[in-house]
C-alpha cells in the first residue's frame, strides 16, 4: 500500500504536469474547435486511456526503456507526430463539413465514439512529456517495504489520467463555446477547420522535434 504522504507529493506533482498545456491539451482543444465538445470529451477519455497505458509500461518496465533509450523514445515520439499530422491534413481536408453542418438538412462527417477514443489515446501514449516525468519520478514514490512495486505504481499513476481528465475537459467545454461563436458565419466556422488542423500539424511537427539530452 501506497503511504499518503507519497500519494498526496506524487499527486501535487501530477497536477503541476497536467496544469501545463501540453500536446493533449492542444489536440482537445483542436478537436473541440473542428468537430465539437462530443468528440473533444472522448478525445480526453482516450487521452486519459493513453495515459495510464503509461503508467502501466512504467509499472512493468517499458517506461525505464524509454526515458533510457534515444531510439526508442525517437520511435514513440515519432509515431505520435505523423499521427497528429495525418489528422490535421484530415481536418483541412474536411473544413467545408463544419461550414455545410449548420445548413438545415445537411449531412455532415461524424466520428464514432471508437475513433474518437482511438485518436485520443494514440496521443496520450505517445505523449513524450509524460512518458518521460512517469519513468523518472514514478520510482522515487515507491517504498519497497511496502509490498509490491508495480501495484504501488499503477495506484500512484492514477493521478495523472484523473486530474487529465477534470482539466482537459475544461479546456473542452471552454473551446467549444468559441467554436459556438465562430459557427454564426459558415465562412468563418469553414476557416476555423483549416486552422484547427493546421494546429495539429504545427503540433506534431513540434512534437517530432522534441529533443533529449542525449
Amino acid at each position: 500500500m501506497v503511504s499518503w504522504a507519497h500519494l498526496l507529493s506524487f499527486a501535487g506533482l501530477s497536477f503541476l504536469l497536467v496544469l501545463i498545456p501540453g500536446p493533449s491539451v492542444l489536440f482537445t482543444i483542436s478537436r473541440a474547435l473542428t468537430v465539437g465538445r462530443r468528440v473533444a470529451l472522448l478525445t480526453v477519455v482516450g487521452n486519459a486511456a493513453g495515459v495510464y497505458a503509461q503508467v502501466v509500461a512504467v509499472a512493468f518496465g517499458l517506461g525505464a526503456l524509454v526515458a533510457t533509450s534515444a531510439t526508442v523514445f525517437t520511435a514513440v515520439k515519432l509515431a505520435g507526430a505523423i499521427y497528429l499530422v495525418y489528422l490535421g491534413v484530415q481536418a483541412i481536408r474536411h473544413r467545408a463539413d463544419l461550414a455545410r453542418a449548420i445548413e438545415p438538412g445537411a449531412v455532415t462527417r461524424t466520428f464514432s465514439t471508437a475513433a474518437a477514443l482511438r485518436d485520443g489515446f494514440v496521443v496520450g501514449f505517445a505523449n513524450p512529456k509524460t512518458i518521460v516525468f512517469l519513468a523518472a519520478l514514478l520510482p522515487q514514490f515507491v517504498d519497497t517495504a511496502r509490498g509490491a512495486v508495480p501495484q504501488q505504481m499503477l495506484l500512484l499513476g492514477l493521478c495523472i489520467p484523473a486530474f487529465g481528465l477534470i482539466c482537459d475537459s475544461i479546456w473542452a467545454f471552454a473551446a467549444d463555446t468559441t467554436r459556438t461563436w465562430f459557427a454564426r458565419t459558415p465562412r468563418r466556422l469553414a476557416a476555423l477547420g483549416g486552422t484547427g488542423g493546421l494546429a495539429m500539424i504545427g503540433l506534431g511537427a513540434s512534437l517530432a522535434f522534441t529533443g533529449r539530452k542525449d
